[in-house]
């Protein structure tokens, strides 16, 4: 690939879902997007960009399809489905059940890839909670890649994606066997609804949520729509609710209010409750300059 074909491309890649790519990400681009630039028929990869950018919808939607991480697991990194379970969960619902009519918990998974994460969550919360059904539950599942919302809605996985991550015990009572793989039960599914969202454009409209999760995406991002993006899911966070980010990902720099929590070996931020005076009024410490994204 030349200088100019990498440039094309990862000003196309930037404008279609903001990933940051560079010329390190050379056998990233050919590995992903060949097989699209041979069959547009395109001589270069400069000619496939301007096609790209000049055509209907289907093509920009084939290059986020092919050029987005995939990479997820059920119960990813495990601790931080611990720490739901044993910390965000029941002070919620200790909260909300001093109102009678306080029975809603709404949940966000970001960037939900294939749907292990927000069916995850949906296990965590049904075995959390002996009573769910006297909960209004909800989790919105989204992600940029239109492939990946309609694999995780039909909730359909193969034994190798079922067996990483997911305890037999979790298989056996929540999914069913179906066409060689096992698919999530109805009951599961119910619980979550999937849309297409881009998180570097305005998501208000969909609410605030006691929940966010959003891992292991805007690791991708370059730093000034790293710290909006982060910035606007902090907005979306109820008062007392909770963000999850991934375990390599620290909002320190973002301001105090921004301050890691830590329970079951996992970190996760509470950016819009009420902090002691002391650390309102203090700094905390040098600002923290984020890594280089680093797509794999």
């Amino acid at each position: 690939m030349t200088p100019q074909d990498i440039d094309a491309i990862c000003g196309l890649v930037y404008d279609l879902c903001g990933i940051a790519l560079d010329s390190s990400k050379d056998y990233l681009i050919e590995s992903r997007l060949a097989e699209l630039v041979k069959r547009e028929g395109c001589a270069n990869y400069v000619d496939f960009a301007v096609r790209a950018r000049n055509s209907s919808d289907n093509l920009k939607r084939d290059v986020v399809n092919a050029i987005t991480t995939r990479e997820t697991l059920f119960f990813r990194d495990k601790s931080p489905f611990e720490a739901l379970m044993f910390k965000a969960i029941p002070e919620l619902v200790d909260e909300k059940s001093k109102s009678a009519y306080d029975k809603r918990i709404r949940i966000w998974s970001a960037a939900c890839s294939t749907g292990q994460e927000p069916y995850s969550i949906a296990m965590t919360l049904m075995e959390t909670l002996p009573d769910f059904r006297n909960w209004n539950i909800s989790i919105l599942a989204t992600d940029i890649s239109d492939d990946a919302i309609d694999r995780a809605s039909r909730g359909l996985y193969p034994p190798l994606e079922t067996s990483r991550g997911l305890e037999s015990r979790y298989l056996n009572k929540y999914f069913t066997p179906q066409d060689g793989g096992h698919r999530i039960k109805d009951e599961v599914r119910a619980m979550v609804s999937f849309e297409k969202v881009n998180l570097l454009q305005s998501f208000v409209h969909l609410g605030r949520f006691d929940i966010v999760f959003c891992r292991n995406a805007i690791i991708y991002f370059n730093a000034e729509d790293r710290r909006r993006t982060y910035l606007n899911l902090a907005n979306q966070v109820t008062d007392n609710g909770y963000l999850f980010v991934g375990s390599s990902e620290s909002l320190i720099d973002l301001g105090p209010k921004f301050q890691p929590q830590h329970h079951c070996k996992s970190v996760f931020y509470q950016p819009n409750r009420q902090l002691p005076d002391f650390i309102l009024a203090n700094k905390v410490g040098p600002a923290v300059t984020p890594a280089t994204p680093v797509v794999r």
